[in-house]
């Protein structure tokens, strides 16, 4: 009997080692689909990122939070780390954002400062900056730094990972 709920409780621990396992690969094996093409050199990343976030602070500063959105990976692996702690998911992080940021008063002007492009491998880059808002002084203007990690997938360049402060 002993024999017998120990193989079973092994047996147990093993499926659920499998599934975690497999968990980890399909999360890779969507990354890794959503890229079949290479990755531009760090001189037309940079370029490219750089019209990917001057897109992002036209959709904010228009009050367009899907818009501002839609450069974001959208996945449940993405992760936002803001003064709240950590958000996981795209639509968490945007849901986070309109609580944030109910109306376009609330939102203002955003522009960035770009301080630094680093690629961190074939198709990723680590890009560092400062942000702004620009906002009614009633609310008084917002600012603060950030770092962003972006992948190169088939349809352009995507944030996976934001630490905004």
């Amino acid at each position: 009997m002993k024999k017998r709920t120990d193989f079973n409780l092994l047996l147990a621990a093993g499926a659920l080692l499998l599934l975690g396992s497999c968990k980890q690969n399909e999360e890779r094996q969507e990354m890794h689909t959503q890229t079949e093409h290479a990755a531009p050199d760090a001189a037309a990343a940079e370029q490219q990122i750089r019209e990917v976030l001057k897109a992002q602070s036209e959709c904010w500063s228009q009050g367009n939070l899907e818009c501002f959105m839609e450069d974001y990976w959208k996945s449940d692996s993405l992760l936002f780390v803001g003064k709240n702690g950590l958000t996981y998911g795209w639509q968490k992080t945007l849901d986070n954002y309109k609580k944030s940021y109910p109306d376009t008063s609330a939102m203002g002007k955003l522009t960035f400062d770009l301080k630094e492009f680093r690629p961190l491998s074939s198709g990723t880059m680590l890009v560092v900056g400062k942000w702004h808002l620009q906002r009614e002084a009633n609310l008084g203007d917002l600012q603060g730094h950030f770092s962003i990690i972006l992948k190169h997938f088939t349809e352009g360049w995507k944030i996976i990972a934001d630490h905004s402060s």
